[in-house]
């Protein structure tokens, strides 16, 4: 196995390339290759932080040649929509049902509690509940 690059690419190759090899030599070789990606994974890591900090350095060499402070960075305004949460607000109720000694209130919005919906389908309106 000269080169791996074509058993990136196919399932069958793989097969084909560990052919007459015992389950044992396969799991090293499979061993083997994980330290190798492990090892090519930090070594990656190692590149991009130094890739980082030398981009950071640049910046940072730029700012003083300038004569500008990371505070005076603050007004810089970003594109795109401003991220705005909206804020429920609780709702005065506007029925209010007692049962057996309970008071149950209702705003009006959304379903209907139980309570108020067994009463209405015992053919009473909701107006006569209403609180006023």
């Amino acid at each position: 196995m000269a080169s791996l690059a074509p058993l990136a690419k196919s399932k069958i190759k793989v097969r084909a390339a560990v052919k007459g090899m015992s389950v044992e030599q396969i799991e090293k070789l499979i061993a083997n290759l994980s330290s190798v990606l492990m090892n090519e994974k930090k070594k990656e890591a190692a590149r991009a932080d130094a890739a980082k900090k030398a981009k950071i350095a640049k910046i940072k060499a730029l700012m003083e040649e300038s004569g500008l402070k990371p505070a005076d960075l603050g007004g810089v305004k970003t594109r795109g929509r401003k991220k705005t949460t909206a804020k429920k607000r609780k709702v005065a109720p506007k029925y209010r049902l007692v049962v057996d000694g309970q008071e149950y209130l209702w705003s009006g919005r959304g379903r209907a509690p139980k309570v108020f919906k067994d009463y209405m389908d015992s053919g009473k309106s909701k107006e006569s509940c209403a609180i006023k």
